[in-house]
């Protein structure tokens, strides 16, 4: 059923109508815009718009159609146009002629703009609390490493030791950094755009205000021309998605590069690996390698969606169709990555010994050599020349720096004293990093317990989030 097309004397051509139907893709967005019908029609009930006569078959039949579609009883047809049209189709083969009454104040401009960000609000909380999920197993493998030993890198070479754990733990900081951009995106997504109708508001003595506060909006929007035309909160939350995804991308890229045979460090469980149909002896860490993989989709339909809307005049443009597959798509892609690199996570065995014994190696304790003389009051750009000969020193002569005689190191500076040995363990140096968010064993497990608290915080804040809005969409 067309919800336009009185003024017009042909009918749409095939080719317009195909390129025009979104139902098949729009169509996800049908809860939400039974639920944000419910709310417009109580606003024209208590408005005196419609009588309670009419209101509440229309009342009784979005309840059933909100049940239908959830046994998948009711779908859409060939000749739907899009979500709004099919649903009004099944409003008027129950009830006739009045199921059109609905339609008396908004627009699907506004419609659809509403559905959208009730759509995203849900999805996005969803997203979070996998997040959080993600969390909880990083910090799981964070602890049960916090006394393991490994080389820490710059530019992919050895650079100082760290705990392993603290290599873990950094990609929670991170995912908070992605919690908390979900948190501030919601205060700006909760905005109703219901009651701007097409752009201009509305002449029938609507309450924008009240359905925006029965829908769980913390607002009802400013400027009606700005209400339908803004997809902001579609942007932000792609731009959002594709962090979450560069995120996991890293971890799957550090995972591949610690399964390998060279380095030997990760044994990935045989539950989130596969193998080759040509090598039987291949184990391949796919989980992480699809992670990296699905970043480039991500952040390609941020890209596009930007594209789409930087020229567009105006209120709306018939372009910000274009706006929710790349939504649905990145958070259906984020959905299905998310609990797969968790597992991942969790089922993965890091071998110690291999990681103790290679953190010494590349000279990564040069620096010890060149704080000691800090600490002689040697000027540091002296202090790092020195151990860059003690490096240079090593290398030429095949000793690690521990191997350097009393005599080597006094004669490359006279503040090089024998006990300089003492630093130049991987124990010694992880103990004296102890600054705040330093590798030391004490600094770890301060940092352990503050992302503990504040991953345990954004659980119990999303978990209330999902439930009020069950609870609105339930209403």
């Amino acid at each position: 059923m067309a919800l336009w097309g009185g003024r017009f004397a042909q009918s749409p051509a095939e080719a317009v109508f195909a390129l025009s139907r979104s139902v098949h893709f729009d169509w996800r967005l049908a809860p939400y815009d039974l639920r944000s019908s419910l709310a417009h029609l109580a606003v024209l009930q208590s408005s005196g718009l419609l009588e309670k006569s009419v209101a509440e078959p229309i009342r009784g039949a979005l309840k059933e159609l909100t049940s239908e579609i959830a046994q998948g009883t009711f779908a859409p047809i060939e000749t739907d146009e899009d979500v709004h049209s099919a649903l009004e189709r099944g409003l008027t083969e129950k009830l006739g002629a009045i199921g059109g009454s609905l339609r008396a104040g908004r627009s699907r401009n506004d419609q659809v703009a509403t559905d959208l960000r009730l759509y995203a609000i849900d999805h996005m909380i969803e997203v979070a609390q996998q997040v959080i999920a993600l969390q909880e197993s990083l910090i799981a493998k964070a602890k049960e490493y916090s006394d393991a030993p490994a080389p820490g890198f710059t530019h992919l070479q050895h650079a100082q030791p760290v705990l392993f754990g603290h290599e873990i733990a950094k990609h929670v900081q991170g995912f908070s950094r992605d919690l908390e951009r979900i948190e501030n995106w919601l205060d700006r997504a909760q905005i109703s755009p219901l009651g701007s109708g097409a752009l201009a508001g509305s002449s029938l003595p609507l309450s924008p205000e009240t359905t925006a506060k029965e829908l769980g909006f913390i607002a009802s929007a400013a400027n009606s021309i700005d209400a339908v035309s803004d997809r902001d909160f579609v942007a932000e939350a792609l731009f959002i998605l594709s962090m979450i995804g560069i995120h996991l991308s890293r971890i799957g890229e550090e995972w591949c590069i610690w399964a390998t045979t060279e380095f030997g460090w990760a044994k990935v469980s045989d539950a989130y690996s596969t193998g080759s149909s040509i090598m039987p002896q291949k184990k391949n860490p796919d989980m992480a390698e699809l992670a990296r993989g699905k970043a480039g989709r991500l952040v390609g339909n941020l890209t596009g969606v930007l594209t789409m809307l930087k020229g567009l005049p105006f209120a709306y443009n018939r372009d910000l169709q274009e706006d929710k597959e790349p939504l649905f798509d990145s958070i259906d892609t984020v959905l299905l990555v998310l609990p797969a690199v968790t597992g991942m996570i969790a089922t993965t065995d890091f071998d110690r010994e291999k990681m103790a014994l290679a953190a010494p190696l590349g000279f990564s304790l040069a620096t010890e050599i060149a704080d000691y003389l800090v600490r002689a009051k040697v000027p540091f750009a002296h202090a790092h020349e020195a151990a860059g000969k003690c490096v240079a020193l090593c290398e030429s002569t095949g000793r690690q720096l521990h191997q350097l005689t009393d005599q080597e190191f006094s004669s490359i500076h006279p503040e090089l004293k024998g006990n300089v040995r003492d630093v130049l363990t991987v124990h010694g140096a992880l103990e004296s990093r102890t600054t705040i968010g330093g590798t030391s064993p004490a600094s770890f497990k301060n940092q352990m317990k503050e992302v503990s608290e504040k991953t345990s915080t954004f659980s119990k804040e999303f978990t209330n989030k999902a439930k009020a809005f069950s609870e609105m969409m339930g209403a």
